[in-house]
């Protein structure tokens, strides 16, 4: 699998780099939304701009990322969905569960300013 990662302070960006996520590459991607989350990663953009398909297996794999966000605390952002995986997520009925961001930077600042909210609570 064909991925690029940028740590960042708060957040980490996963810029995935096929054409498919089917299920000869998602276990690949929830190995390493583990290994991020082990890290302590508990923010992570997933940028799907390249990608043009998503299959089941795909699905399960960005619901895993979103779970591993969430019980640490943090947030899973999907950025850069094509119109196909927009409304594969929408029959899906995941769109109330999945946090989709038009834009990498606006991903990136969304995650921030609810860091920031978070802070300013504690």
């Amino acid at each position: 699998m064909k991925f690029q990662v940028d740590k960042r302070d708060r957040l980490v960006i996963v810029k995935l780099n096929e054409e498919k996520l089917l299920s000869n590459l998602a276990p690949h991607l929830k190995s390493e939304l583990v290994i991020l989350n082990n890290e302590g990663f508990r923010n992570v953009v997933l940028d799907l701009a390249e990608v043009q398909y998503v299959d089941s297996s795909g699905l399960s794999a960005l619901l895993v990322g979103n779970r591993l966000c969430k019980e640490a605390g943090g947030m899973f952002v999907l950025t850069g969905l094509n119109p196909h995986i927009q409304k594969l997520i929408k029959i899906s009925q995941l769109e109330p569960i999945l946090n989709i961001v038009g834009s990498l930077t606006e991903s990136v600042d969304f995650v921030m300013m609810e860091e920031l909210d978070k802070d300013l609570r504690s």
